[in-house]
């Protein structure tokens, strides 16, 4: 001990790295900066809303948290009412390194040019305001710490929640002075650069602007004080939710027209022709994997095998099962937002030539395609069709085999939201006698054979399913397409072996928002934030310029400033983002899944007991259907069949409930009003 009494012990330990390490040189910075994007709350292919954020791919899929998009066998398609793994003290410890990057970097502000030094200290705003926009949207107020803190041992934060006004202001000005320190061009690939900040900014304060018009339109008014705080934690106040939402408009619009002005971007269009669907589907399907898109802002890059996903294994069609399937089963309803098909009265699509799909006689194909003959192109770059081909194979999927008399009748008597638990399998046509449906619980050796009049035989239902006891092929008679890697072989696919990229953000997301921030402005009677703009011009560009693109009917006239325009743009963006975690935020901020407000979910007039009731609603597939007396193919729609999925949703959920462990423990942090 005396001899080490005279050793120097102020000697900074070998295995610590310091501030004079990192933030000295360019070398250091990039380390720093790939640890705080390593904690990046990015939703994309290892996020799931039932997981929340625990970064694993474990049954991969998507749009299945009661969007419409899809459906899937599992407990994790549930409504997105809350996630297992919070953005919660996952987020203060990303805040924390961004508030030391901020607050240490400028002490170091000699050892770098100036543009070097900006775009660093940027990237610590742009990585504030981000983690705090995920924050936001899902609880209202939060906790601002703008300063280094010391959190003791189990993480307590004792600073109150904000209101939720100043929270999003607080977003704005971090936006804001990201974009205004970033460069053009980030040094660092998948990084921010200033029009990744800019397009970020503009989805946030769509968001915000929502948040403030739509929660005075939720039943009672949704907004609260915080019994701790005093602070209104949610919503905003009656004398100041206009302006608000006008002012957050106005910078989302500002923020989109910048980017678009800049003529950096372009939506994809390398394989696009006019008049022609194959090519405009083709073009689609390329887009997803080809990271020299023109249309790419920022994305999250995978590689195999250092950093890899598992969409492909969970989600491509039963015959690709490898090791499970059918994860991501997309709904009748979501078909029905797109063009190209014949409908009901109600805008429903036709199956039969009836009033509605529970009479008349079922329309008759020589092929299932022959349906989607006419369907956009983007559905069919979204969605495998029956009988459509997927990595170099045709796709079979039909539910059964029916051998009754010709014209034939739907089905089922009745299709009513009540009897949505009814299996073709329990109807007298399948377990009578004389049998005339004809259908398979399963592959293999469980699959019933039926022989036709020319004396050949087919399986009751295609390889791919549907089936009726079994979930690993699709529960909705559709397979997603879009963002599964097209070039796979089986023997390639498995859990943690796919390595496409996730689009964070592109360039059809700013057009989408300035198209709904303008027509928003227009509403409320808001001149431009941008000098000269017509924005329902500008709007009505950006609608037709996509709808261009997807092969979808164009826009006749100019866009006007009412709710009907409002919602062409809502079913756009349904449209166009859907399977990109997109959708379930905007059916939160527009505030249309409660029981009184439903009948606007889908950005259109749908009624709303077409599929839901009270607080409850589901979603119906297209189950296709081979006829051997007609030797032609038909269409039911009906709710699924197996796996059935109810959904609900009430008001208090449009805000996430305070992990309860942070109120438990806290003087200061409130839970939500109500709660």
């Amino acid at each position: 001990m005396a001899v080490m009494s005279c050793t120097e012990m102020d000697i900074s330990p070998k295995n610590i790295i310091t501030d004079d390490d990192l933030m000295t040189n360019q070398s250091g910075m990039s380390i720093y900066l790939a640890r705080l994007y390593s904690q990046m709350p990015w939703e994309d292919f290892k996020y799931m809303a039932r997981w929340g954020f625990n970064y694993s791919s474990w049954l991969g899929c998507l749009g299945v948290e009661g969007t419409g998009e899809a459906v899937t066998r599992d407990d994790i398609s549930r409504s997105f009412v809350g996630e297992n793994t919070p953005w919660w003290s996952k987020s203060y410890v990303l805040i924390h390194d961004a508030n030391h990057l901020i607050e240490t970097l400028p002490d170091y502000r000699s050892n770098y040019p100036e543009v070097t030094y900006d775009e660093f200290l940027g990237q610590g705003y742009f990585v504030r305001a981000y983690s705090y926009y995920q924050m936001a949207r899902r609880y209202g107020g939060v906790p601002l710490v703008l300063k280094q803190v010391q959190y003791s041992s189990d993480g307590e934060i004792e600073v109150p929640r904000s209101s939720e006004k100043d929270t999003w202001d607080q977003i704005l000005a971090d936006f804001d002075q990201a974009i205004s320190l970033l460069p053009e061009t980030a040094t660092f690939d998948g990084s921010a650069n200033k029009y990744v900040a800019l397009a970020f900014k503009a989805e946030a304060m769509l968001y915000a602007g929502s948040v403030a018009k739509y929660n005075e339109q939720v039943t009672g008014r949704l907004t609260g004080i915080g019994e701790k705080s005093g602070n209104r934690v949610i919503g905003f106040a009656s004398d100041e939710w206009q302006s608000c939402s006008i002012k957050y408009f106005s910078e989302s619009y500002k923020a989109a027209r910048e980017i678009m002005q800049s003529g950096k971007y372009s939506l994809y269009l390398k394989a696009w022709k006019a008049n022609d669907k194959e090519a405009q589907y083709q073009n689609m399907v390329d887009m997803w994997k080809d990271e020299t898109s023109t249309e790419n802002i920022l994305v999250r890059k995978y590689e195999y095998p250092t950093l890899s996903h598992g969409l492909d294994a969970y989600s491509s069609p039963f015959v690709f099962r490898s090791p499970l399937s059918a994860g991501t089963c997309p709904t009748l309803d979501f078909m029905e937002l797109f063009d190209g098909f014949d409908r009901y009265a109600d805008g429903s699509i036709r199956v039969t030539d009836g009033t509605n799909h529970a009479n008349g006689h079922y329309l008759m194909y020589d092929k299932p395609m022959d349906f989607f003959a006419n369907a956009e192109p983007r559905l069919r770059a979204y969605v495998i069709f029956p009988f459509d081909e997927f990595r170099g194979t045709q796709i079979e999927t039909y539910s059964g085999v029916y051998t009754g008399s010709t014209p034939v009748s739907p089905l089922k008597t009745d299709y009513s939201y009540g009897a949505a638990g009814t299996g073709y399998q329990t109807l007298a046509a399948y377990t009578g006698t004389p049998k005339t449906l004809y259908m398979s619980p399963n592959t293999g050796s469980n699959q019933e054979i039926v022989t036709l009049s020319d004396g050949s035989t087919m399986t009751a239902s295609g390889e791919n399913g549907p089936f009726y006891s079994n979930g690993e092929a699709t529960i909705t008679g559709l397979y997603l397409r879009k963002y599964l890697d097209p070039d796979l072989k089986l023997e390639d696919i498995g859990e943690g072996k796919s390595d496409q990229p996730f689009i964070l953000m592109r360039y059809a997301d700013v057009l989408l928002a300035a198209a709904e921030a303008g027509v928003e402005l227009s509403i409320a009677g808001a001149s431009s934030p941008v000098a000269g703009d017509d924005m329902l011009e500008i709007a009505t560009q950006a609608i037709n310029s996509i709808r261009q693109r997807a092969g979808a009917t164009l826009l006749d006239s100019k866009l006007s400033a009412d709710n009907d325009s409002r919602d062409i743009v809502r079913k756009e963006r349904r449209k166009e983002l859907a399977f990109e975690h997109k959708s379930k935020w905007d059916i939160r901020r527009w505030r249309v899944i409660d029981e009184e407000n439903r009948d606007g979910f889908w950005g259109v007039k749908k009624e709303s007991d077409t599929y839901s009731s009270g607080v409850y609603f589901r979603f119906s597939g297209l189950f296709t259907f081979y006829s051997t007396k007609a030797s032609k193919w038909f269409f039911d729609e009906s709710f699924q069949q197996i796996s059935q999925k109810t959904f609900s949703y009430s008001p208090l959920d449009y805000y996430f409930e305070i992990p309860g462990s942070e109120v438990s423990k806290s003087k200061y942090i409130d839970q939500q009003p109500n709660r």
